[in-house]
């Protein structure tokens, strides 16, 4: 039995309106199971790992100006001791056989179901699609009508890259189903279905909820056979917690613990969940940096930053899904130490540096120099990453370019971060993240040289890709060979320069 230690809100969460309690849950167990073990049986486990979105349910999150915004999450992924004192909404309680949800009506008369198991997901990826503040119809003939090329950026800013959200004529973006998958319906009617959706009514009550705050983080330790949970009440306490437990782990998203959890059977000692620490969930764009709490979602920083990082900018929509960016945070990509995490080439590209914390203090080091090893970084025992800074002024070249099977919610065989300043006619500056080419995201550095002081021309880019296929030590494996990879790298300069040259240069 899971014990309760006598920490914060009382183990209970509200699910569709009635308060549910934790007690006897172990820490291990993941929300997606727990709210089957209450007999809501509607979200699914198809994938165990975040990818299928059969399990999707809305929770009410902070939408940072004081009220609440519906946010799908993957349930198999979120431990459901992360819910205590929160709000959840399951298919269940959206709408009824006799009163059914605008969404629920739309995915019926249209279509959109088949054999059923996917639909309860699709449905809460929906609805928080539905009730998202700024989804607004698009007026008839404009360019984000019902079609890709818009420049309208409904998860975050508004950048070059609004072509990877597309909005039906009324405001919906079909990327929130980016992380949803069918194989019954095929995704027309799906799609049908979402693009007939309406404004809520006035009477709605979830319109009305996201007007009143979000619940607050409850502070709260759950343990159980497995290990124990534990959830601060700030960054002091938790810093307390690493020094006693130096070897706990620290969940935020989860989007990478779960699948652990899921399907290699990890399991934790000692838990530390930092998601809702409010020092790790601050967004500061100063002078001269702007510094990213490590606990902020990745959705939260894209709607933060609202387009002012470009190359950030064209990463996000190819991080994932829209489900998996919901939890997913920076400080967790960067903690995993993984060589394939999409942030890291990007985040190398930008010159970032990491704030590390302690119970002793804080420390800064540079992102180009956290990495020792496979999955091993300079962050030692004790210390958890507070915040990312971004240098400024940013460059004004950049390009992310990501190679994997899938266009979306698909790991990356490699991924190149590019940040170029290109002063008359020069390159000034070049910097560039390589991830999926080494044991870690490396600094492209002997590319960055055969740059440096030369003209951005088709020529100099042609031999600075040669150098570039020759950055780090790549591999085959099940994603690609190591020819493939070399091959990669040796066009993504050449795809730069065509991408941001003048027709004139390119022809040249």
């Amino acid at each position: 039995m899971a014990a309760n230690d006598g920490h914060g809100g009382g183990h209970q969460v509200t699910v569709n309106g009635t308060t549910c309690s934790l007690q006897g849950t172990d820490p291990a167990t993941n929300a997606l199971d727990w709210l089957r073990g209450q007999g809501l049986t509607g979200a699914k486990e198809g994938c165990a790992e975040g990818e299928c979105g059969a399990c999707s349910v809305m929770v009410a999150r902070p939408d940072g100006d004081g009220g609440t915004r519906w946010t799908a999450v993957n349930a198999c992924l979120v431990p459901a001791a992360a819910l205590d004192g929160q709000e959840v909404v399951t298919s269940e309680g959206l709408g009824t056989p006799d009163a059914l949800h605008p969404v629920q009506r739309e995915m019926a008369v249209r279509g959109g179901s088949q054999c059923g198991y996917c639909t309860p997901g699709f449905i809460c990826s929906m609805a928080a699609e539905f009730y998202r503040p700024d989804r607004a119809p698009v007026a008839a003939g404009s360019a984000a009508a019902g079609t890709e090329g818009n420049g309208h950026r409904p998860g975050g800013g508004s950048g070059q890259h609004g072509a990877d959200h597309e909005c039906g004529p009324n405001g919906f973006d079909l990327h929130a189903l980016s992380g949803n998958l069918c194989r019954c319906t095929g995704y027309r009617p799906i799609r049908d279905a979402a693009y007939a959706l309406g404004s809520p009514e006035a009477d709605d009550p979830f319109a009305a909820r996201v007007r009143e705050p979000a619940p607050a983080a409850a502070s709260t330790r759950l343990s159980g056979p497995s290990g124990t949970y534990a959830r601060p009440a700030d960054l002091a306490e938790a810093l307390g917690l690493l020094a006693e437990h130096p070897d706990a782990v620290l969940v935020a998203g989860s989007t990478d613990w779960g699948v652990e959890t899921n399907v290699r059977g990890s399991r934790a000692e000692f838990a530390i969940g930092i998601d809702r620490l409010p020092e790790l969930r601050t967004l500061d764009v100063g002078d001269d940096v702007i510094e990213v709490g490590a606990a902020l979602s990745l959705s939260e920083v894209e709607r933060g930053l609202a387009g002012r990082v470009p190359l950030l900018d064209q990463l996000f929509p190819q991080f994932a899904s829209r489900l998996i960016r919901n939890g997913a945070t920076l400080g967790g990509n960067l903690g995993t130490g993984s060589p394939i995490g999409d942030t890291p080439p990007a985040l190398l590209a930008l010159e970032a540096e990491l704030v590390l914390a302690s119970a002793g203090g804080e420390r800064v080091v540079a992102l180009a120099d956290y990495f020792t090893g496979y999955r091993q970084t300079l962050r030692e025992p004790g210390e958890l990453i507070r915040a990312v800074r971004i240098p400024l002024p940013l460059s004004g070249v950049t390009a992310f370019h990501k190679i994997a099977k899938r266009r979306f919610d698909d790991i990356s065989s490699v991924a190149v971060g590019f940040a170029l300043d290109v002063v008359d006619g020069h390159v000034a500056k070049a910097r560039i993240g390589l991830g999926g080419v080494a044991a870690t995201p490396i600094r492209g550095l002997a590319t960055e040289a055969a740059l440096e002081g030369r003209p951005w021309t088709r020529e100099t880019a042609r031999a600075a890709a040669a150098v570039m296929r020759t950055e780090g030590t790549p591999m085959d494996d099940h994603r690609a060979s190591a020819a493939y990879r070399a091959a990669t790298l040796g066009t993504a300069l050449l795809k730069l320069h065509a991408d941001t040259a003048t027709p004139q240069e390119v022809g040249a």
